[in-house]
């Protein structure tokens, strides 16, 4: 039972110290503003390089309207940055890429009157859509022809008549693992005149296309089945002629990222995993046009490569994740001289292309700002931001963004970034929040990091010290790196974390007792083990769509075979011990850290009952507040407005509440949402 005196004195330090969760310090970042922020996701510029066209995520309003994920508009931008929008409003466009020919764009949407999501063309000089291929199923990806008269379209197989008329009557079973329908490849016209789309015959389920330079073949990536697990790791590349006729394969080692032709076509480069053990594609290798032996260009890169365009026929070009930033860089087809085009330094670059005369348009970020457009003009040094798509946040003071290294208690070298507290009174020490990413195959990087999940600026604002650390098997610093977790989940893991907080400590900026964890997937991993293995560590935790049980895991996940190749590297089974001791409910007795758990009841990806098992472990061990909220119809992660926003109100309110006080029983499990009242509430 709560005590009143508690409460009350509780609720006073509430209202007069620490404020709404909502609300940051002076000009600092609010959750409204992180909730309203748009990002450019891809650019792709013109063959002549006179325009840049670039998809913006803008998110749907709280409150206002119908809730959902993000719009994604079109735009173009002028090589002095001057942006126009295209296609913009309630809509969701995919798959930008420009015609051969330069004067159009080719684009994916489900627009007004459309079934299915279908392939438009917008003249860049002006003009309306129209649309130039449609599929009974929605098309998820194309490929244009070099000529500009053809297409390959992806889309999943269409359901037959007989089944949508027993679905019409009730019988909507499914049928686990079986029932699946795969990605198919279809080869349209493009012209007044173009006969119907023509399908290709192929085994497997196709997850990507590229069109050759000469128009004589494709490259595909073909799963066994359209099952996560095979998408993830079975993935392999298959060449063929537009008819469908194979010309030659590539048994890729493993996990396998994006393609591109060399201009000849002569030569095919691709990003894979080393092996089938590698956690995350990221070696750049390079193969004939009919497939057969690869060769890596990269073999000793201390990084992962995760995106790349050729510059002629013997030189392919790059982007490098290297530790927490980027750099874009040059090789020839040889593997031989390599030059650094963009240092490591500055920007994050997370995608790039080129155009027919080298102009070079990149995707990046900063600690000052999310992912904006950038134009690289052929013969030129320095990358120009063309976009600026949060102006508001030249208004908006922002927290010191740090990249930190300290030694782990075996010696070895970890990298973090530290998000500095807005202000510190003199050399108070301050309560900290650690941010464990998922994965592990992932990493932070040095640019903008503040998201729903993950509302740094805000906690910053708030007086919060942020920690993100990129703890062993994280990516970043190449293969080596990323498998030191390998057949040990969580372990030396996560004792890089405790470490990176005592190195903070050690700096006289942490309160020890005053420490909260958080995280999504494995970083949801991280919070349950920081909850219960290192319960006197952690004064708060709150756990996203997180691991508490290996062995259920593996057995009730969508992808097992990804968890043992690349993670366990053995079965429940097998070594039943290594599932036990790895798993945070074993602990959950010994845990007196206040846990808040939040989970997508429609997560494939980590299973709603990792969340429940959890919850019932630590409420029936009764030594410390515990509470679950779920979220209908979300997934591996939030992807509507309002959850998002609910989130990031639930994850600071409970860390205010135990890492700043009153502390003891939880905050009331209603959330006060602040909703502007022209929106009725609807």
């Amino acid at each position: 039972m709560r005590d009143p005196i508690l409460w009350a004195v509780g609720l006073s330090l509430l209202l007069l110290g620490l404020g709404s969760p909502a609300v940051a310090a002076d000009g600092g970042m609010t959750l409204e503003q992180i909730a309203k922020t748009r990002t450019v996701t891809r650019a792709a510029i013109g063959p002549d390089g006179r325009h840049v066209a670039y998809v913006l995520s803008v998110p749907r309003e709280i409150g206002k309207g119908d809730d959902g994920p993000a719009w994604a508009e079109l735009h173009v931008a002028s090589r002095e940055g001057t942006s126009r929008g295209f296609v913009t409003g309630k809509v969701n466009v995919t798959g930008v890429d420009w015609l051969p020919d330069g004067r159009a764009l080719a684009y994916l949407a489900k627009r007004q009157g459309d079934d299915t999501r279908t392939l438009y063309r917008i003249p860049v000089d002006g003009g309306e859509s129209v649309a130039i291929a449609k599929l009974e199923s929605d098309i998820t990806a194309f490929s244009l022809s070099p000529d500009g008269r053809r297409v390959a379209l992806l889309a999943t197989e269409p359901e037959s008549d007989e089944l949508k008329a027993l679905k019409k009557k009730g019988f909507s079973q499914k049928v686990h693992e079986e029932d699946w329908r795969p990605v198919q490849v279809w080869i349209a016209g493009i012209g007044e005149d173009a006969p119907e789309p023509r399908l290709l015959e192929l085994e497997g389920s196709v997850q990507a296309v590229r069109w050759s330079p000469a128009g004589d073949r494709l490259a595909l990536l073909v799963a066994p089945r359209q099952l996560t697990d095979d998408t993830l790791v079975f993935t392999r590349l298959r060449i063929v002629t537009p008819e469908g006729r194979e010309l030659g394969r590539v048994e890729n080692p493993g996990k396998i990222g994006g393609l591109s032709w060399s201009p000849d076509g002569a030569n095919l480069a691709f990003i894979s995993a080393q092996d089938e053990h590698d956690a995350q594609q990221g070696r750049l290798f390079v193969v004939g046009r009919d497939g057969g032996a690869w060769r890596d260009l990269l073999p000793d890169l201390p990084g992962h490569v995760v995106d790349v365009e050729w510059r002629d026929a013997g030189t392919v070009q790059f982007i490098s994740w290297e530790g927490v930033q980027a750099r874009l860089g040059e090789v020839g087809v040889d593997g031989g001289v390599q030059r650094t085009l963009l240092a490591a330094e500055g920007p994050v670059w997370s995608g790039f292309n080129r155009s027919n005369g080298g102009d070079i348009a990149l995707v990046g970020s900063t600690p000052q700002h999310p992912s904006e457009a950038f134009l690289l003009p052929a013969g030129t040094a320095a990358p120009r931001k063309l976009t600026d798509s949060n102006p508001w946040l030249e208004d908006v003071r922002l927290a010191r963004q740090e990249v930190i290294r300290y030694r782990a208690r075996d010696g070895l070298e970890i990298e973090g970034l530290l998000v500095h507290p807005l202000e510190r009174r003199d050399d108070a020490r301050v309560p900290l929040i650690v941010v464990v990413h998922g994965g592990p195959e992932s990493h932070y990087v040095n640019g903008w990091l503040t998201a729903y999940s993950q509302p740094l600026q805000h906690a910053a604002a708030r007086g919060y010290a942020l920690f993100l650390p990129n703890y062993r098997s994280s990516t970043g610093r190449g293969v080596e790196f990323s498998k030191k977790g390998f057949g040990r989940p969580g372990m030396e893991e996560f004792d890089d974390v405790v470490d990176g907080v005592d190195h903070l400590v050690g700096l006289g900026l942490v309160d020890r007792d005053r420490v909260g964890i958080t995280g999504g997937s494995y970083g949801g991993y991280a919070s349950a083990w920081g909850a219960t293995y290192y319960s006197e560590r952690f004064a708060a935790s709150v756990m996203f769509v997180g691991i508490s049980d290996q062995a259920s895991l593996v057995t009730t996940g969508d992808i097992p075979w990804e968890q043992h190749l690349v993670h366990m590297g053995t079965w429940p089974w097998e070594d039943p011990e290594l599932f036990r001791k790895t798993s945070p409910v074993t602990y959950a007795r010994q845990s007196k850290t206040p846990t808040l758990i939040l989970h997508g009841e429609a997560d494939p990806r980590v299973p709603v009952m990792q969340s429940y098992m959890f919850y019932r472990h630590l409420k029936l061990a009764g030594q410390a507040p515990v509470r679950l909220v779920l979220y209908p119809g979300e997934g591996h992660g939030n992807a509507r407005a309002a959850s998002r926003y609910d989130y990031s109100l639930r994850l600071m309110r409970w860390m205010d509440h135990y890492l700043k006080g009153p502390g003891g029983e939880p905050p009331p499990y209603e959330v006060e949402y602040a909703l502007p009242e022209a929106a009725g509430g609807k």
